[in-house]
């Protein structure tokens, strides 16, 4: 049984940190050829393991010199069945990949001094792609499709699942419940568009609202990953009810629309500091986010400043 599946210290009032963007600091930073994008790809060798494992001790150093608690999420955000297909892996071959991830994981967090808690997160990706809902699966078709992970991540050290950029709600409800039936508490993180409404124009409160109300067992709390602060400032300011179910970031370093990321030849780093003083705020904002870290073209220097501006 993992350390905190039943009691995820997050869920209190302090600061957790977890990672950057991942993919974009493997592929720009680090020179990795990562096939569609996929960092679980890593996992088929020890080359690909050991990059992996200095990408998370390196944050993990963040968050100990901060005192902070740090949530190490898998690198199985496109570790389902589809990109499995497309990396070259039948089931047997995708099902140790994602174990190995969060085996991986758990040698992280039990080689390092911290005191402070470190949770371990099965991450999964949607079925199609993070910026477009593309053709949306109903919420019976996306609990069998996810579950496939779901029940992987069940058997290991794992503490929750992270859905991370998640398009629509039916995909968003079919993976609470596949999380659900699997035993496993779950964590929906939605990305939005620069008006602060999902891909599909649904507004960020009533895609919450939904899901809660149609999962089996509700999340255990939500995010909202791969936008700016700007994009989504506003609609945090309006102070309703559903805000109280929202208790995570991982900020874009760019202030670029999806469509316009999708088209950039360049990885665009924003302003590490100024993105920190972001967080700090809509932190102040909504005192109950408690985990706080980067999406696309961030790395340490942004999760550095955002907990040194947390601080």
């Amino acid at each position: 049984m993992a350390r905190y599946r039943n009691a995820l210290p997050q869920l209190g009032d302090d600061l957790f940190l977890t990672d950057g963007g991942m993919e974009t600091v493997l592929v720009f930073h680090e020179g990795i050829d990562l096939p569609h994008f996929a960092a679980i790809d890593l996992m088929k060798s020890k080359t690909g393991r050991d990059a992996a494992r200095a990408y998370y001790e390196r944050y993990a150093d963040i968050a100990f010199r901060h005192n902070r608690g740090f949530i190490l999420e898998s690198p199985t955000w496109r570790g389902s069945m589809d990109w499995g297909e497309k990396l070259g892996c039948d089931k047997g071959q995708l099902e140790a990949l994602n174990a190995n991830a969060i085996a991986l994981l758990a040698e992280v967090r039990g080689a390092l001094p911290s005191q402070q808690p470190m949770v371990i997160s099965g991450c999964i990706g949607p079925r199609g792609d993070g910026y477009d809902p593309g053709a949306v699966m109903s919420k019976k078709e996306a609990e069998a499709y996810h579950g496939f992970q779901a029940d992987i991540f069940a058997r290991t050290q794992a503490d929750m699942i992270t859905a991370m950029t998640i398009t629509n709600t039916p995909e968003a409800i079919g993976i609470a419940r596949a999380a659900s039936s699997a035993g496993m508490p779950a964590v929906i993180s939605f990305t939005v568009e620069t008006d602060g409404k999902l891909p599909t124009g649904q507004p960020l409160g009533e895609a919450i609202m939904e899901t809660d109300f149609e999962s089996t067992t509700a999340p255990a709390y939500y995010m909202i990953n791969c936008a700016h602060p700007t994009h989504f400032a506003h609609v945090l300011e309006k102070g309703e009810p559903w805000l109280g179910r929202l208790k995570g970031l991982r900020a874009n370093a760019s202030k670029c629309s999806h469509a316009e990321l999708d088209e950039a030849e360049t990885l665009d780093d924003g302003d590490p500091l100024e993105l920190g003083r972001e967080n700090a705020e809509l932190r102040r904002l909504l005192p109950g986010l408690t985990v706080l870290g980067g999406c696309c073209g961030t790395d340490h220097r942004h999760v550095e400043a955002i907990a040194k501006a947390a601080a």
